[in-house]
Protein backbone atom coordinates (compact mmCIF):
# COMPACT_ATOMS: atom_id res chain seq x y z
CA UNK A 1 0.00 0.00 0.00
CA UNK A 2 1.55 3.88 -1.06
CA UNK A 3 2.30 5.33 2.08
CA UNK A 4 0.54 8.67 2.33
CA UNK A 5 1.49 9.84 5.89
CA UNK A 6 4.64 11.33 3.99
CA UNK A 7 2.25 13.55 1.58
CA UNK A 8 1.88 17.13 1.96
CA UNK A 9 -0.14 20.02 -0.08
CA UNK A 10 0.54 23.25 -1.58
CA UNK A 11 -2.03 25.75 -2.63
CA UNK A 12 -0.57 28.09 -5.27
CA UNK A 13 -0.66 31.71 -4.82
CA UNK A 14 -2.10 33.80 -6.68
CA UNK A 15 0.96 36.33 -4.99
CA UNK A 16 3.59 34.55 -6.45
CA UNK A 17 5.89 36.96 -9.06
CA UNK A 18 6.69 33.27 -10.47
CA UNK A 19 2.64 33.40 -12.00
CA UNK A 20 1.26 34.60 -14.96
CA UNK A 21 -1.30 36.76 -14.46
CA UNK A 22 -3.07 34.84 -17.58
CA UNK A 23 -4.37 31.18 -16.72
CA UNK A 24 -2.10 28.58 -17.65
CA UNK A 25 -3.31 25.83 -20.43
CA UNK A 26 -4.47 22.89 -17.43
CA UNK A 27 -6.03 25.88 -15.03
CA UNK A 28 -8.21 23.66 -12.46
CA UNK A 29 -7.21 20.91 -13.76
CA UNK A 30 -6.01 17.72 -11.40
CA UNK A 31 -3.28 15.10 -12.44
CA UNK A 32 -1.35 12.10 -11.63
CA UNK A 33 1.95 11.57 -13.15
CA UNK A 34 3.53 7.68 -12.18
CA UNK A 35 7.38 7.82 -12.58
CA UNK A 36 7.52 11.44 -11.56
CA UNK A 37 11.03 11.52 -9.69
CA UNK A 38 13.00 12.19 -12.76
CA UNK A 39 13.48 12.50 -16.48
CA UNK A 40 10.35 12.58 -18.51
CA UNK A 41 7.87 12.32 -15.13
CA UNK A 42 10.01 15.14 -13.43
CA UNK A 43 9.80 17.48 -16.47
CA UNK A 44 6.10 16.72 -17.31
CA UNK A 45 4.82 17.27 -13.73
CA UNK A 46 6.69 20.85 -13.31
CA UNK A 47 5.24 21.55 -16.97
CA UNK A 48 1.97 20.83 -15.75
CA UNK A 49 1.84 22.94 -12.39
CA UNK A 50 3.93 25.32 -14.13
CA UNK A 51 0.42 25.22 -16.65
CA UNK A 52 -2.02 25.87 -13.78
CA UNK A 53 -2.58 22.13 -12.80
CA UNK A 54 -2.25 20.91 -9.59
CA UNK A 55 -0.73 17.21 -9.77
CA UNK A 56 -0.54 14.06 -7.55
CA UNK A 57 3.41 12.62 -8.08
CA UNK A 58 4.16 9.65 -7.45
CA UNK A 59 7.70 7.34 -8.02
CA UNK A 60 9.48 4.36 -5.71
CA UNK A 61 12.50 6.59 -5.33
CA UNK A 62 11.10 8.84 -2.39
CA UNK A 63 13.83 11.26 -1.78
CA UNK A 64 13.72 12.26 -5.20
CA UNK A 65 10.04 12.39 -5.31
CA UNK A 66 10.45 14.39 -2.52
CA UNK A 67 12.60 16.91 -4.46
CA UNK A 68 10.03 17.46 -6.99
CA UNK A 69 7.45 18.84 -4.87
CA UNK A 70 9.39 20.95 -3.55
CA UNK A 71 10.61 22.52 -6.96
CA UNK A 72 7.15 22.49 -7.50
CA UNK A 73 5.74 24.43 -4.13
CA UNK A 74 8.47 26.95 -5.12
CA UNK A 75 7.34 27.84 -8.08
CA UNK A 76 3.91 28.72 -6.94
CA UNK A 77 2.11 25.19 -7.66
CA UNK A 78 0.69 22.61 -5.93
CA UNK A 79 1.90 19.06 -5.77
CA UNK A 80 1.33 16.05 -3.39
CA UNK A 81 3.68 13.13 -3.09
CA UNK A 82 2.62 9.47 -2.43
CA UNK A 83 5.80 7.00 -2.88
CA UNK A 84 4.40 3.79 -4.86
CA UNK A 85 4.21 0.83 -7.29
CA UNK A 86 2.75 1.85 -10.49
CA UNK A 87 2.46 -1.91 -11.19
CA UNK A 88 0.00 -2.75 -7.67
CA UNK A 89 -3.50 -2.01 -8.06
CA UNK A 90 -3.45 -1.02 -4.23
CA UNK A 91 -1.47 1.67 -4.85
CA UNK A 92 -3.14 2.41 -8.23
CA UNK A 93 -6.48 2.68 -6.76
CA UNK A 94 -5.45 4.08 -3.69
CA UNK A 95 -3.97 7.45 -6.03
CA UNK A 96 -7.17 7.84 -7.51
CA UNK A 97 -9.49 8.30 -4.28
CA UNK A 98 -6.41 10.11 -3.06
CA UNK A 99 -7.17 12.65 -5.76
CA UNK A 100 -11.15 12.94 -5.14
CA UNK A 101 -10.45 13.37 -1.33
CA UNK A 102 -8.18 16.04 -1.89
CA UNK A 103 -9.10 18.08 -4.96
CA UNK A 104 -12.31 16.44 -5.91
CA UNK A 105 -12.19 15.14 -8.83
CA UNK A 106 -9.46 14.30 -12.10
CA UNK A 107 -8.68 15.47 -15.30
CA UNK A 108 -5.34 14.05 -16.37
CA UNK A 109 -3.57 10.66 -16.09
CA UNK A 110 -0.14 10.31 -16.99
CA UNK A 111 1.01 6.76 -17.17
CA UNK A 112 5.06 7.56 -17.43
CA UNK A 113 6.47 4.88 -14.64
CA UNK A 114 8.75 2.72 -16.56
CA UNK A 115 11.67 0.26 -16.60
CA UNK A 116 14.22 -1.10 -19.47
CA UNK A 117 15.67 -4.19 -17.63
CA UNK A 118 18.87 -3.40 -19.02
CA UNK A 119 20.34 -5.24 -21.79
CA UNK A 120 20.62 -9.01 -21.51
CA UNK A 121 20.64 -11.88 -24.43
CA UNK A 122 17.54 -13.43 -25.68
CA UNK A 123 19.11 -16.85 -24.67
CA UNK A 124 19.76 -15.42 -21.20
CA UNK A 125 16.46 -13.56 -20.79
CA UNK A 126 14.62 -15.33 -17.82
CA UNK A 127 10.78 -15.47 -17.25
CA UNK A 128 11.05 -13.52 -14.17
CA UNK A 129 13.13 -10.67 -16.12
CA UNK A 130 9.98 -10.37 -18.62
CA UNK A 131 7.63 -10.81 -15.67
CA UNK A 132 8.57 -7.73 -14.05
CA UNK A 133 8.93 -5.47 -16.88
CA UNK A 134 5.46 -6.45 -18.42
CA UNK A 135 4.36 -5.38 -14.78
CA UNK A 136 5.50 -2.25 -14.43
CA UNK A 137 5.68 -1.12 -18.06
CA UNK A 138 2.16 -2.51 -19.18
CA UNK A 139 0.23 -3.58 -16.45
CA UNK A 140 1.25 -0.30 -14.74
CA UNK A 141 -0.58 1.72 -17.25
CA UNK A 142 -3.35 -0.72 -17.72
CA UNK A 143 -4.48 -0.35 -14.40
CA UNK A 144 -3.87 3.69 -13.91
CA UNK A 145 -6.38 3.91 -17.15
CA UNK A 146 -8.79 1.26 -15.43
CA UNK A 147 -9.01 3.21 -12.21
CA UNK A 148 -8.61 6.60 -13.26
CA UNK A 149 -10.67 6.63 -16.41
CA UNK A 150 -13.67 6.11 -14.01
CA UNK A 151 -12.89 9.09 -11.84
CA UNK A 152 -12.03 11.11 -15.06
CA UNK A 153 -15.46 10.33 -16.39
CA UNK A 154 -17.48 11.50 -13.17
CA UNK A 155 -15.21 14.79 -13.47
CA UNK A 156 -16.64 15.78 -16.81
CA UNK A 157 -13.87 14.27 -18.89
CA UNK A 158 -10.41 14.29 -19.61
CA UNK A 159 -7.15 12.72 -21.14
CA UNK A 160 -4.99 9.74 -20.00
CA UNK A 161 -1.33 9.84 -21.75
CA UNK A 162 0.83 6.85 -21.52
CA UNK A 163 4.33 6.66 -21.95
CA UNK A 164 5.66 4.00 -24.33
CA UNK A 165 8.47 4.38 -27.48
CA UNK A 166 9.87 3.50 -30.61
CA UNK A 167 10.68 0.56 -29.54
CA UNK A 168 7.54 0.02 -29.42
CA UNK A 169 7.17 0.90 -33.47
CA UNK A 170 10.41 -0.42 -34.90
CA UNK A 171 13.13 -2.84 -33.71
CA UNK A 172 16.60 -2.34 -32.27
CA UNK A 173 15.68 0.38 -30.03
CA UNK A 174 14.95 -1.63 -26.87
CA UNK A 175 15.73 -5.23 -25.28
CA UNK A 176 12.74 -7.97 -26.45
CA UNK A 177 10.88 -7.54 -23.40
CA UNK A 178 10.83 -4.25 -23.40
CA UNK A 179 10.21 -3.36 -26.94
CA UNK A 180 6.93 -5.96 -26.12
CA UNK A 181 6.00 -3.94 -23.44
CA UNK A 182 6.10 -1.23 -25.42
CA UNK A 183 4.42 -2.49 -28.36
CA UNK A 184 1.57 -3.73 -26.39
CA UNK A 185 1.20 -0.71 -24.58
CA UNK A 186 0.58 1.01 -27.82
CA UNK A 187 -2.15 -1.88 -28.58
CA UNK A 188 -3.49 -1.08 -25.07
CA UNK A 189 -3.86 2.78 -25.81
CA UNK A 190 -5.67 2.29 -29.00
CA UNK A 191 -8.18 -0.30 -27.62
CA UNK A 192 -9.01 1.46 -24.47
CA UNK A 193 -9.67 4.91 -26.56
CA UNK A 194 -12.15 2.81 -28.23
CA UNK A 195 -13.64 0.99 -25.21
CA UNK A 196 -14.15 4.81 -23.46
CA UNK A 197 -16.07 5.90 -26.49
CA UNK A 198 -18.86 8.14 -25.46
CA UNK A 199 -16.95 8.39 -22.11
CA UNK A 200 -15.21 11.82 -22.73
CA UNK A 201 -11.81 10.49 -21.62
CA UNK A 202 -9.15 10.38 -24.79
CA UNK A 203 -6.23 7.86 -24.61
CA UNK A 204 -3.15 8.74 -26.16
CA UNK A 205 0.54 7.60 -26.11
CA UNK A 206 3.66 8.99 -26.62
CA UNK A 207 6.91 7.31 -28.14
CA UNK A 208 10.26 9.15 -27.31
CA UNK A 209 13.45 8.52 -29.29
CA UNK A 210 16.53 8.66 -27.80
CA UNK A 211 15.89 11.26 -24.83
CA UNK A 212 18.67 11.70 -21.85
CA UNK A 213 16.89 10.49 -19.09
CA UNK A 214 18.34 8.22 -15.82
CA UNK A 215 17.64 5.44 -18.01
CA UNK A 216 19.51 6.42 -21.14
CA UNK A 217 22.35 7.87 -18.94
CA UNK A 218 24.81 5.09 -19.40
CA UNK A 219 24.92 5.01 -23.57
CA UNK A 220 24.94 9.24 -23.14
CA UNK A 221 28.20 8.96 -20.30
CA UNK A 222 29.92 6.38 -22.65
CA UNK A 223 29.83 8.05 -25.89
CA UNK A 224 30.83 11.49 -24.04
CA UNK A 225 33.76 9.51 -22.27
CA UNK A 226 35.14 8.58 -25.87
CA UNK A 227 34.41 11.83 -27.46
CA UNK A 228 31.98 10.98 -29.48
CA UNK A 229 29.02 13.03 -28.42
CA UNK A 230 28.24 13.73 -32.36
CA UNK A 231 26.60 10.18 -32.74
CA UNK A 232 24.07 10.73 -30.22
CA UNK A 233 21.43 11.66 -32.12
CA UNK A 234 22.95 11.56 -35.19
CA UNK A 235 20.44 8.66 -37.24
CA UNK A 236 17.42 11.57 -36.72
CA UNK A 237 16.95 14.33 -39.27
CA UNK A 238 17.15 16.49 -36.57
CA UNK A 239 20.80 15.07 -35.47
CA UNK A 240 20.36 14.92 -32.29
CA UNK A 241 19.57 13.52 -29.09
CA UNK A 242 15.81 14.54 -27.51
CA UNK A 243 15.83 15.95 -23.72
CA UNK A 244 13.28 15.19 -21.36
CA UNK A 245 11.23 18.71 -21.79
CA UNK A 246 10.92 17.71 -25.40
CA UNK A 247 8.58 14.74 -24.45
CA UNK A 248 7.03 16.76 -21.72
CA UNK A 249 5.95 19.44 -24.50
CA UNK A 250 3.87 17.14 -26.13
CA UNK A 251 2.55 15.60 -23.22
CA UNK A 252 1.10 18.95 -21.85
CA UNK A 253 -0.34 19.34 -25.31
CA UNK A 254 -2.35 16.18 -25.33
CA UNK A 255 -3.37 16.72 -21.41
CA UNK A 256 -4.88 20.01 -22.60
CA UNK A 257 -8.38 21.04 -24.43
CA UNK A 258 -5.81 21.67 -27.41
CA UNK A 259 -5.99 17.72 -28.03
CA UNK A 260 -9.41 17.69 -28.04
CA UNK A 261 -9.86 15.58 -31.08
CA UNK A 262 -6.71 12.89 -30.76
CA UNK A 263 -7.51 9.83 -29.71
CA UNK A 264 -6.40 6.48 -29.34
CA UNK A 265 -2.58 7.78 -31.10
CA UNK A 266 0.74 7.05 -30.94
CA UNK A 267 2.75 9.92 -31.61
CA UNK A 268 6.54 9.65 -32.09
CA UNK A 269 8.63 12.02 -30.65
CA UNK A 270 11.89 11.25 -32.18
CA UNK A 271 13.47 13.62 -34.23
CA UNK A 272 12.13 11.65 -36.95
CA UNK A 273 13.78 8.81 -36.01
CA UNK A 274 10.53 6.25 -37.54
CA UNK A 275 10.03 7.93 -40.49
CA UNK A 276 12.83 6.07 -42.53
CA UNK A 277 15.21 3.22 -42.04
CA UNK A 278 18.12 3.89 -39.87
CA UNK A 279 21.14 4.64 -41.88
CA UNK A 280 24.30 6.72 -41.71
CA UNK A 281 23.57 9.83 -44.40
CA UNK A 282 26.01 11.18 -46.35
CA UNK A 283 26.72 14.71 -46.73
CA UNK A 284 25.19 15.96 -49.31
CA UNK A 285 27.60 18.56 -50.93
CA UNK A 286 30.42 16.14 -49.84
CA UNK A 287 29.29 13.83 -52.40
CA UNK A 288 28.47 16.92 -54.98
CA UNK A 289 32.05 17.91 -54.98
CA UNK A 290 33.18 14.35 -55.59
CA UNK A 291 30.78 14.25 -58.37
CA UNK A 292 32.12 17.93 -59.88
Amino acid sequence: MARMSSATRSEKSSQDPTQSAAPGRLAGKRAIVTGAASGIGRASALRFAQEGARVLIVDREESALTQVQKDIEAAGGCAVAIPGDAGSEDDVRSWVKRCKEEWGGLEIAFANAGVSGGYVPLGDQTTELWQEILRINLLGPFLLIKHAAKLIRKSGGGSIIATSSVAGLRARAGSSPYSASKAGLISLVQTAANELSGANVRVNAVCPGLIETGMTAPLFTYARSQGRDDRLGSLTPAQRAGTADDIAHVVVFLASDESGYINGQAIAVDGGLTSTHPFRPMNQYRSQSSAE
